[in-house]
């Protein structure tokens, strides 16, 4: 540790109390997750649904794309309903009609007053108090029962083929016969149901639902609890506290002589001979690029489902390429192209940090981590392709075909192949790492560097701790782990690690400030980052301390996002340190591009939604999309774009960057997203914020809102910024599979000054 044991005792302290309160979550989690009811009974005791039912149902709903198609407890897609918001709202109105027609013999509509108010006490008692009883069964009332049977048609006809119901599968994304076999949407329905249940029952001994009172539903008093508004403005207070021990820290702490170094007269990395594995990654960018375009191109498909729901301007696509299967593609791309990236950067460092040699066989297991790749996602697109089209047999689907499940849809083989590939990357990885710490030297920076990696490599395997049948709630808190713990997390660490590492090499930063930079922003990412993770399980049937840990950590994850404005103009003014800095322009602006986008779309969009009380109302909305798009695009987007320009620059030294055709590509890019964002998916969601306020979920996602004539303006809008950005995409494509494929010439030729060692 030598002299930076302060940072490593910081970072080890950190992670020891963060990922206990992450354990003693996941604890709190299995504990009290909503119960799935052996079975629910009518007064007789008449067997109605049994927990097999219930499971059952959420097979078949994993099967039509899952979280893809519509949302369940608000977490998938936004252009179908959110099925638990949606199913609630339709059976308490039918209870309230069946029950006024039984006292009063006409519709809930036409009561007076003091009807409605004797009704509606009625129907909050009954829903708030339906629980199970000492044998895991629910006892449902004659008159639920009987609005249960007025719904279930409903959602059996619209996942069917039923014809009076197929504007409403157009205005939904909604392929016709989603679900072709009857028993199957029957099923589903009883999943449905169940989740609507634990959203509309007090948790035993409170005054709070399973579901902390979401989703917002006036008829049953669904509003938030007392404790969402307490950790609510608790969040606000430990981000001003954290943004200001920070900026006092910053100023205190830092030493102002540390920051300056003499940079060298020529590039240090163009003194090392390249190796044939660092040769053999021009693939990898390929492969980067082709699958992001196809990822941007695929985006502007999915779009344009929000508009014409089973056409493509005017061509019926729907059967062959529905909604949730090409949004699947969508996002799966998304993090096939990023993840490639990030792998292809960590695999150029190995070599240098080998003393610019290859560990034995490096570039045939360069070679066949390229192919493996390849072949996971071909395999899994196809296979997610024959599930959604109901062509696999149902039996298959969760292991090979669509698992259900936001950002993990690939079928389980394909997971564990891809996990199998990033653990073959941590061997190739290690293979160069560990010979170097037997090297003299100060070791710090290299010591965090493979810490990152082998976090990266590991922590994927989260993934594997759920089954098909694993209950709702315990799979989320699992696959956040993923999502959020893996990717915001572990990535975010090995990204400023790397870039550190890199910098560092580049002789721009002394090895000083980068191993201390590096340790102290990994535990800053951290100390929000692990318990953050909890945020997204504030109304997924958890407890409200699981609500306290994610609202109070999470506000913590956006303080280091305030100081990124000072590391974007240290980024940028890198290349003005040294002539041969200019080649490294684009890869450098696209750090710059990282830093403001994690300011604004995880600092500034993220917190937007982050409060308890604010994602009570905007849970499942577009506010969601535009956080998701501006993080996940603008920060891991640009991340890669630039590892991928920075080592195709390095492994192809004979060239330098077409100008026009990387600054059309960088700008139109920014551009894009930004024209994405504010004309059309921020707009929607705030409109859609003001209705869910007001009247509910149920209504912030229903078909006569969405299909305003003036929102569907706002989404027609969209094609402009989703051009713009396809274009950007293009263009760095283009200039990507030029540096990989362009022949030797003497007009772009540029050699390095010779340097004297």
């Amino acid at each position: 540790m030598g002299e930076y044991k302060k940072y490593w005792w910081g970072l080890i302290a950190v992670l020891v109390i963060t990922f206990t309160f992450l354990g003693w979550g996941g604890v709190e989690v299995y504990r009290t997750a909503p119960p799935i009811p052996d079975q629910y009974i009518d007064g007789n005791g008449k067997v109605l649904i049994t927990e097999e039912d219930i499971l059952d149902g959420q097979s078949a709903w994993q099967r039509t794309g899952g979280q893809q198609l519509g949302s369940v407890l608000g977490h998938g897609a936004y252009q179908a309903p959110d099925w638990t918001a949606d199913w609630l709202h339709r059976e308490l109105v039918a209870w309230l009609d069946i029950r006024s027609k039984e006292l009063y013999g006409h519709d809930f509509a036409t009561a007076t007053d003091d009807q409605k108010a004797v009704l509606n006490a009625q129907l909050k008692k009954e829903y708030r108090g339906s629980n199970t009883n000492d044998k895991n069964q629910v006892v449902l009332s004659d008159t639920r029962i009987a609005a249960i049977n007025e719904v279930t048609p409903y959602y059996i006809g619209l996942y069917g083929n039923e014809p009076s119901l197929q504007k409403s599968r157009e205005n939904f994304a909604m392929k016709n016969n989603t679900l072709a076999d009857l028993e199957d949407r029957q099923k589903l329905t009883n999943f449905f149901f169940w989740t609507t249940w634990m959203a509309s029952t007090n948790r035993p001994g409170t005054d709070a639902t399973y579901t902390n009172n979401w989703p917002h539903e006036p008829l049953i008093d669904n509003v938030p609890t007392s404790e969402n508004i307490m950790w609510s403005i608790a969040s606000v207070v430990f981000l001003i506290a954290g943004v200001g021990f920070l900026i006092w820290g910053w100023s205190f702490l830092r030493k102002e002589e540390d920051v300056k170094e003499i940079t060298p007269d020529t590039d240090p990395l163009t003194k090392i001979a390249l190796t044939p594995s660092q040769k053999a990654l021009a693939k990898y960018g390929v492969l980067v690029m082709g699958l992001f375009v196809f990822q941007v191109f695929i985006g502007g498909f999915v779009a344009h489902y929000t508009v014409e729901g089973q056409e493509f301007y005017g061509i019926a696509v729907a059967d062959y390429f529905p909604y949730s299967l090409v949004r699947t593609w969508h996002i799966q791309a998304a993090l096939f192209w990023i993840a490639t990236a990030f792998l292809m950067a960590g695999l150029y460092l190995t070599p240098l940090i080998n003393g610019g040699k290859d560990p034995k066989y490096q570039k045939l297991g360069v070679d066949i981590l390229w192919v493996a790749l390849i072949i996971v996602v071909v395999g899994s697109f196809i296979s997610q392709y024959f599930a959604i089209a109901g062509i696999m047999p149902a039996k298959y689907n969760f292991w090979f075909g669509h698992q259900g499940y936001e950002f993990i849809d690939l079928g389980r083989f394909w997971q564990i192949l891809k996990w199998v590939g990033i653990l073959f990357w941590l061997l190739l990885m290690t293979r160069g790492c560990l010979p170097a710490f037997k090297q003299p030297g100060d070791k710090n920076l290299l010591a965090i560097f493979f810490a990152s990696v082998v976090c990266v490599g590991l922590f994927y395997g989260a993934g594997l701790f759920y089954g098909e049948r694993t209950h709702l709630t315990i799979m989320e808190y699992w696959r956040w782990w993923v999502v959020h713990l893996w990717v915001e997390g572990f990535f975010e660490v090995f990204a400023t690690v790397s870039l550190a590492f890199i910098f560092y090499n580049l002789g721009l930063v002394n090895k000083k400030i980068a191993t201390g930079s590096a340790i102290a922003s990994a535990a800053l990412f951290m100390l929000g980052g692990v318990p953050g993770t909890f945020h997204h399980l504030y109304f997924s049937g958890t407890t409200t301390p699981v609500m306290a840990i994610g609202a109070s950590f999470s506000a913590l994850e956006v303080v280091p996002l305030v100081v990124l404005g000072y590391e974007g103009y240290e980024h940028w003014s890198m290349q003005r340190q040294a002539p041969w800095m200019d080649k490294l322009k684009w890869p450098i602006m696209c750090f710059v591009a990282v830093a403001f986008w994690n300011m604004l779309g995880a600092g500034v969009f993220g917190f937007m939604i982050n409060p308890p009380v604010s994602l009570f109302y905007l849970q499942g909305l577009n506010t969601t999309a535009v956080h998701s798009h501006a993080a996940l695009f603008g920060v891991y987007g640009f991340l890669a774009i630039g590892f991928v320009l920075l080592v195709m620059r390095y492994i192809r030294p004979d060239y330098v960057f077409s100008e026009n055709l990387i600054k059309t590509g960088f700008w139109a890019l920014n551009a894009g997203l930004v024209l994405m964002i504010v004309t059309s998916l921020l707009p929607i969601g705030i409109f859609q914020a003001h209705a869910s306020m007001t009247e509910g979920l149920w209504y912030a996602r229903s078909e006569g809102f969405l299909q305003q004539d003036f929102l569907q303006t706002l989404r027609w809008i969209r094609t402009f910024g989703d051009v713009v950005l396809i274009t950007g995409a293009v263009c760095v494509a283009l200039q990507v599979v030029k540096f990989a494929f362009a022949k030797p010439s003497h007009s772009n030729y540029q050699p390095e000054n010779p340097v004297n060692d």
